[in-house]
């Protein structure tokens, strides 16, 4: 019987691990993908209405292609250019803003890719960029947890996630003299959650205490 229940176990956080490892790379590939089915969309669109002027250029075929493909390119970075102006603007920020909310926002996973893009270019900050074993109930039980979001009025929230699916998890918002900042990285503590647990010892070992200003 307790064989079975330990082949379960196994079983489920075999499982886990895989389902959540598949859903950390579709959410880091999936915006790219996007980025490039995008950027090829408006470089055959373009392509397609300048193919024209190959007949107009007294250059060779092959020439006359790349002088195209060039021109196409230039068109799309200028764009691009013009519109990250447009939306440096307060006009522009309020525009976005209110596409976001009112079209964008509510189809599924748009959240998930806005901010992945923006990680991805160093525009937002990782909300889970700070390790911290966290004393929630001021006893020598710690939890390791990850900081979410620092309060003017010195309340930490701490996201603690749950082995081996850490998409789930408490919230805590606790004092900063209950948290112990630690130089990790969030994916070798997270590969500890992934694992029950397995691996902690990098938490204590190299996760010596980071001095917070």
């Amino acid at each position: 019987m307790n064989a079975l229940k330990k082949k379960r176990t196994a079983w489920h956080r075999l499982r886990g691990f895989f389902i959540t490892t598949v859903i950390g790379g579709l959410a880091v590939m999936l915006p790219i993908a996007l980025l490039i089915v995008l950027f090829r969309f408006i470089w055959n669109f373009l392509s397609n209405l300048l193919s024209p002027m190959r007949g107009l250029l007294p250059l060779q075929e092959v020439t006359a292609t790349w002088v195209i493909d060039l021109i196409s390119l230039s068109i799309i970075v200028i764009g691009f250019f013009f519109v990250g102006l447009f939306v440096r603007t307060r006009f522009g920020k309020n525009f976005v803003k209110g596409v976001e909310e009112t079209w964008l926002e509510p189809l599924p996973f748009y959240g998930t890719i806005r901010d992945t893009v923006q990680q991805f270019f160093g525009n937002n900050k990782m909300p889970f960029s700070q390790v911290v074993l966290v004393n929630v109930f001021n006893t020598d039980t710690l939890m390791t947890g990850f900081i979410t979001e620092e309060l003017d009025n010195g309340i930490y929230t701490v996201f603690v996630p749950t082995g081996p699916n850490p998409t789930n998890g408490f919230i805590f918002h606790v004092r900063k003299h209950q948290l112990q900042f630690i130089d990790v990285k969030p994916e070798d503590a997270m590969r500890t959650i992934i694992g029950v647990g397995t691996g902690s010892e990098i938490l204590f070992k190299n996760g010596k205490p980071k001095e917070e200003s």
